[in-house]
């Protein structure tokens, strides 16, 4: 039994116990520090049979919220009341309050659906709707749906829409119960300190509260920070204040976490610097004061890169509200808020599902061991999008564990492992390699051991692994307790995995293992070191002077998450050979006509999505395909490519002109026809053909002649001739390209000849030129010229070229030429 603690949930625990007596089901909303964690599962122990699971969604909540139970029981943590973490258990044969993290529950359902021995599962701290949350919930109400209706199931928050959780957790179309604590708070002053104007950086902004804080408020603070960044940057520009600065941050030590909640010794007060590990479930012991930076890391999916990242977000009200209570649990408190009031009002009410932000591949593979293949048979607080959803799939079938939905066998041992199935899927298949997968999974996995600016730090996996097996091998940003964890994980997940051999590693090896992880971040360097090509086409890079900045091919574990140039973080080296050989079912080979410049290639490409392997270019055979090769280039370019000759040009527009003159009987030799006819009248004469100055050789005008109809040809002389003959036997070119035909002649040579000469039955326009080539006269009529005109024109003449004979009565004078 349980001594009264005096907490403000105590009022309604029996209510909680009747509503759960009554309908397995209840929604309990209770504010921080009401003791629903703690105070709620030890009362229930009274109504309950059977085993009370009590599922954490962050494993420093999970120790703290067991030692604090077996304290109220005054027992060692593992009798009564225990916890199992993914890497840490403390439970005994006598423990009846077991507190796990989400993915243990998901573990314990996998491996028996009707949980045995599990009379109620509690969902603690439901608003934050972490991914591995919501799975749980949705396999348990599967569960209580079919096979254990018995089974209880209570959901705790202190913000949430009860409404959509009472629906869920209801049953016959009744909503559960819904009992609501009432608050315990102490009064909190809260206090808008937006950033000045010309600050830049919020963590100095943040020291300069910190010091104001200490100087004018009482009790230990809490200052919320987004990630271990900013926590070790503000603690750098703190270590003039006189206050005992902690750190609270996930990737630290159990010991110094402990450390960071543990209350102070007076009269140094306490300053923890922590990430929103201490927003809920948690209580950082003597906190008075509340410094909020208003910013979270929160993970978002972008599908096109099929990366999920976490990035830096403004908080909801709901969480800065649930942070600024963390004040006023032991009394009046303080709450600084370094953003303004106005800019508050327009924050999200609440945070966003992870379900609706992150990707879904790990969800999709425990559905698919569960036996489901729509999500839409659960019930879902948010369910999948469908995009996301087919995403996942996609990945999965890419990664060998799905087979039309349902689970291969690589699929099933891949479900053991509580990694995301990248992870798993390369330890699963790695043979040999199964030591260096391990090592691979757990740097990946958990937090890089190396620290420093990322154009310092090496993005090389391989090195990382040395430095976890070579005691005697170092790097500058490596910390002891970092692979003192990092060794503990990759043990504990090699004892998971059957792996024996961990220490057995070949690093050469390390691409290639990689590879099966993330077979879509395989990357080819692209010009100067340290850019590359990934293999859907986005480019990505790295520092200049990596020692990975040179490879060829890299496989990329880690990118930042921008869609267009993303920074690889962590990577590994794999060379050309391995490539071909780890990807030889999606290596696409094919063969194609190319040009390089004037030069037609015959070019064997092996290409792996948007990488180029190997090319290969040989000299082309005449060929069908060389000659289309040949057709295709004047069809895209143009007939204006082509060795156009006047003789050419010329036999164009004879015909050109008859066209006009006749009807469609003669062909359209336009540019535009003729481009589009290339292959009929052009792709015969290039039989043979495997170059462009093979086609510039061409004798157009004899390719264009051999394509007119014989018959047309035969009159072609006699309607369109070349050239027209004087009477005193000079010959005339004849120029088509305009309405009439046209000679151009000096007016001297016209002398003797009275009428217009004609073509066809039409007269030729004629243009009259002077002694030095210039026009004086165009006309089709010759004769009206010497009777009209001419007398002027004779005037004009006489006196620019006195030398020149200029008779009035010109047509009358001997054919030919005068001077």
């Amino acid at each position: 039994m349980v001594q009264p603690t005096g907490l403000p949930v105590e009022a309604v625990l029996a209510d909680v116990a009747e509503a759960l007596v009554r309908n397995g089901s209840a929604v309990l909303v209770a504010p921080p520090g009401s003791g629903k964690t703690t105070v709620v599962p030890l009362h229930l122990l009274d109504f309950i049979d059977g085993k009370i699971l009590v599922l954490e969604p962050r494993r420093l909540a999970t120790r703290a919220a067991a030692r604090r139970m077996a304290a109220l029981l005054d027992e060692p943590v593992g009798t009564t009341v225990g916890y199992v973490t993914r890497h840490d258990r403390a439970t005994g044969p006598a423990t009846r309050v077991e507190v796990v993290t989400e993915g243990v529950l998901t573990r314990r359902l996998q491996s028996d659906p009707s949980l045995a021995g599990t009379s109620l599962v509690i969902f603690d701290e439901l608003h934050e709707r972490n991914l591995q949350t919501d799975l749980g919930l949705a396999l348990a109400l599967d569960t209580k749906s079919g096979l254990r209706p018995d089974l209880g199931i209570l959901a705790m928050s202190a913000t949430i829409d009860t409404d959509a959780v009472a629906v869920l957790l209801g049953t016959d179309g009744a909503p559960a119960p819904v009992i609501t604590a009432d608050a315990r708070q102490h009064p909190v002053d809260i206090r808008w300190t937006p950033p000045p104007p010309r600050q830049r950086g919020t963590e100095g902004h943040v020291a300069n509260v910190v010091r104001r804080a200490l100087a004018d408020d009482q009790g230990d603070i809490l200052v919320f920070l987004p990630g271990m960044g900013e926590i070790r940057r503000v603690a750098d520009l703190l270590t003039d204040v006189l206050a005992d600065v902690r750190l609270l941050h996930g990737s630290l030590p159990v010991e110094e976490q402990d450390l960071a909640i543990s209350p102070s010794t007076p009269p140094i007060r306490k300053v923890v610097l922590s990430t929103d590990i201490a927003e809920s479930s948690l209580t950082v012991e003597g906190t008075g004061v509340v410094i909020d930076s208003g910013l979270a890391r929160a993970p978002r999916f972008d599908a096109r890169t099929g990366m999920t990242r976490l990035q830096t977000v403004p908080i909801s009200r709901a969480s800065a509200d649930q942070r600024a209570g963390r004040a006023g649990r032991l009394g009046p408190g303080v709450a600084y808020r370094l953003w303004s009031k106005m800019e508050h009002a327009a924050r999200r009410p609440h945070i966003d599902a992870e379900i609706t932000q992150v990707d879904l591949t790990g969800l999709a593979l425990e559905l698919a061991a569960w036996g489901v293949t729509d999500p839409r048979r659960l019930r879902w607080l948010d369910p999948p999008s469908p995009s996301a959803w087919a995403e996942a799939v996609g990945l999965l079938e890419r990664l060998g564990s799905l087979d039309d939905g349902r689970l291969t066998d690589s699929g099933r041992r891949m479900a053991q492992l509580p990694l995301h199935p990248r992870l798993s899927r390369m330890i699963v298949d790695a043979g040999k390699d199964a030591g260096l997968a391990v090592w691979l999974a757990t740097i990946i996995d958990e937090r890089d051991p190396i620290r420093g600016r990322p154009d310092e730090v090496p993005t090389d996996l391989a090195l990382r692994v040395r430095l976890l097996i070579d005691r005697s091998f170092s790097l500058p940003g490596a910390t002891i307790s970092s692979l003192t964890h990092l060794r503990g994980t990759a043990s504990d997940l090699a004892r998971r995995a059957g792996v024996q051999a961990l220490d057995e590693v070949n690093l050469d090896h390390t691409g290639v293992v990689l590879a099966r992880a993330f077979p879509d971040r395989l990357a080819v360097r692209r010009g100067s070191p340290g850019r590359f090509q990934l293999r859907t086409s986005t480019t990505a890079f790295m520092a200049p002077s990596d020692p990975l900045a040179t490879e060829d091919f890299v496989v990329a574990a880690d990118l930042d998450g921008h869609r267009k140039d993303a920074r690889i973080r962590l990577a590994a080296g794999i060379d050309r050979d391995h490539v071909i050989a780890s990807f030889a079912h999606e290596v696409d080979e094919s063969r194609r006509l190319e040009w390089e410049g004037e030069r037609l290639v015959d070019r064997t490409t092996q290409r792996l999505g948007g990488i180029v392997l190997a090319s290969v270019d040989r000299r082309p055979q005449p060929s069908d395909e060389t000659t289309t090769a040949l057709v295709r280039r004047v069809r895209d370019e143009g007939v204006k490519v082509l060795p156009w000759t006047d003789k050419a040009e010329r036999l164009r527009s004879r015909v050109r002109h008859l066209r006009a003159g006749m009807g469609e009987e003669w062909p359209d030799w336009s540019d535009t026809a003729l481009r589009a006819t290339a292959d009929a009248w052009l792709g015969p004469h290039l039989s043979g053909a495997t170059s462009w100055p093979e086609v510039q050789a061409l004798d157009l005008a004899r390719i264009l002649r051999s394509a007119l109809d014989p018959r047309l040809a035969d009159v072609l002389t006699r309607l369109a001739p070349e050239e027209i003959t004087l009477p005193s036997g000079r010959r005339l070119e004849v120029d088509y390209t305009g309405d009439q035909p046209r000679v151009s002649v000096r007016v001297q040579e016209m002398y003797g000849v009275k009428d217009t000469p004609m073509i066809a039955g039409r007269p030729v326009v004629l243009e009259l030129l002077s002694p030095a080539g210039r026009p004086i006269q165009i006309t089709s009529d010759l004769a009206g010229f010497w009777r009209g005109s001419w007398h002027q024109v004779r005037k004009e003449m006489a006196g620019r070229y006195p030398k020149h004979v200029w008779p009035e009565e010109p047509w009358t004078l001997p054919e030919g030429p005068s001077s």
